[in-house]
């Protein structure tokens, strides 16, 4: 096995911690690090600034370092290679996509970066896993229900990592209790332009409460499945 790089493990430590991603779409540069400074006192620590933001790698350079050494930083909608680059200069350590693009999931690794691409399929999943992806993301997650993931679980190898992206709330996580999805990414529900940092936070507390509040003696501590893509069934 490859060792990890320093970005993979102190995304694992993260992960680990609280299986929550904070996407900040339409975040402003000024505003970047009070917020991200709200939500690592909150307990998520792994922030992603969409490049479809205004000037996204200011806020990613500012937060990188600001928060860099308490929290995995990076981009979404991260769509080609050259962005990739651009976000590694920036500080980030994470790169998150909304579809599943090879090119951009190679240079992800070649820069020791971690992979998040998006993946509605089966079959997009597989290449992302061939690619390199550290996980996968489920996107939008608003068209995947419980059983759709438990499906999909079945057929990938067993310690693919999914994560659910879209249409999450604190209300709503526990609709996942007890199946392989492992994390979620969080949008407009935690953030949206205009939201102050004191609000940030509070939304982000209730989330990890939530979090937290999955009691399950068959899971970790955060009552989530020790492994993705595990429910029982053989790796097909």
């Amino acid at each position: 096995m490859p060792e990890q790089s320093r970005f993979e493990a102190h995304f694992e430590e993260c992960f680990g911690a609280m299986p929550l991603v904070a996407i900040l779409r339409g975040i402003q540069p000024r505003e970047a690090v009070a917020v991200g400074e709200a939500l690592v006192a909150a307990g998520i620590t792994i922030l992603e600034v969409p490049l479809n933001s205004p000037d996204p790698l200011d806020s990613i350079a500012r937060l990188a370092r600001a928060v860099g050494d308490r929290a995995s930083v990076g981009a979404g909608t991260v769509l080609e290679p050259e962005q990739v680059d651009a976000v590694f200069e920036a500080g980030g350590q994470i790169v998150v996509s909304p579809n599943c693009d090879a090119a951009v999931i190679r240079r992800t690794r070649a820069r020791g970066m971690v992979s998040l691409p998006g993946c509605l399929t089966p079959s997009e999943a597989f290449a992302a896993l061939k690619s390199g992806a550290h996980a996968v993301k489920l996107f939008p997650g608003e068209l995947v229900t419980p059983g759709v993931a438990k499906a999909m679980a079945a057929v990938l190898p067993k310690k693919t990592r999914l994560l659910v992206v879209g249409g999450v709330s604190a209300d709503s996580l526990k609709d996942w209790r007890g199946g392989p999805v492992q994390g979620f990414g969080i949008g407009s529900s935690l953030y949206k332009p205009g939201v102050t940092p004191d609000e940030v936070g509070r939304r982000a507390r209730a989330l990890t409460d939530a979090i937290r509040g999955f009691a399950d003696p068959d899971g970790d501590a955060r009552g989530l499945p020790k492994g993705g893509g595990q429910d029982g069934s053989e790796e097909r």
